[in-house]
């Protein structure tokens, strides 16, 4: 049973995280530009953390100083780094291309977690990773959308599926030492700050005075971010890293259904087969267990 409900932790955060385009949207609406969402992002995240945890959690402030380099790692690439180069992408390349390439992430994970703990890779893993990355090509638009990349755009694409792999690496670490609550804090931490880097006074103020805008940045911040990642990280405490991303792709089909009930997309044929590849990909890893 507790198995079971890690793997709805995973699940409860990919869906999660597949809710951010329509919050995405309403702020791209009012001409938010994405380096200043990262600021909203990270930093807001860091905000709402840090004033939760201070009533109901305050343990999560103590860590030891030699732990800090998992919480930089897991701050400035797995979040900050990422923002940086999958966005990037998205202007080099089409949007099809740069969903693909970041959902090589699974990829990186099994790879990684065989190398570093000697995690098997099984056939069914096997099976379901490559159900799972082609579920996840067919809802981008990899068949019948606009394909275009660059040598530099494909190499950002890469990077950004590998920045999105690190933070279930890094949490492996981590977790052996802290739980999941002080993990996400303390990676949001060091990712909020670097986003400041972004921070946009007027802009923000802006936002702010804008109903919509305080939906978008609040549905960000909170749906899209926080419950995401504190979801996700405490299923990582019962689930192997390599199947949580695996499961974890259950996201581009939350995304995709978005599209489909929220802003009227085409829900295609090859959309629909995309989705039930990455279910079935989700199920194979649950019969292993």
């Amino acid at each position: 049973m507790k198995k079971y409900l890690s793997y709805l932790y995973v699940i409860l955060g990919a869906v999660c995280w597949g809710l951010i385009g329509l919050f995405n949207r309403a702020l791209g609406e009012l001409d938010v530009s994405v380096f200043q969402r990262v600021c909203i992002r990270n930093f807001g995240a860091l905000i709402l953390l840090t004033a939760v945890f201070a009533v109901t959690r305050r343990s999560v402030f103590r860590i030891q100083l030699r732990h800090l380099p998992w919480f930089f790692g897991s701050g400035l690439i797995s979040i900050f780094g990422l923002s940086l180069v999958y966005f990037q992408c998205q202007a080099e390349c089409s949007l099809a291309v740069a969903g693909i390439l970041l959902y090589l992430a699974p990829s990186f994970v099994v790879l990684m977690s065989a190398v570093l703990w000697k995690a098997p890779i099984t056939r069914r893993k096997v099976a379901a990773l490559l159900l799972a990355l082609l579920g996840c090509g067919l809802v981008s638009g990899i068949v019948g959308g606009e394909l275009t990349a660059s040598p530099r755009g494909l190499l950002l694409g890469v990077a950004s599926g590998f920045c999105y792999a690190t933070y279930t690496v890094f949490a492996h670490y981590v977790l052996k030492h802290y739980d999941s609550l002080t993990m996400t804090y303390w990676t949001f931490v060091v990712a909020g700050l670097a986003s400041l880097f972004f921070w946009d006074t007027a802009s923000l103020v802006a936002v702010a005075s804008d109903s919509r805008g305080i939906i978008g940045m609040l549905g960000l911040i909170v749906v899209a971010t926080v419950l995401p990642y504190l979801f996700y990280t405490k299923g990582l405490e019962g689930v192997e890293g390599g199947k949580a991303s695996i499961i974890a792709n259950v996201e581009p089909v939350v995304g995709a259904l978005v599209g489909v009930f929220v802003f009227g997309e085409t829900l295609s044929v090859w959309v629909i087969l995309g989705i039930v590849c990455v279910l079935g990909g989700v199920v194979l890893l649950a019969k292993e267990d």
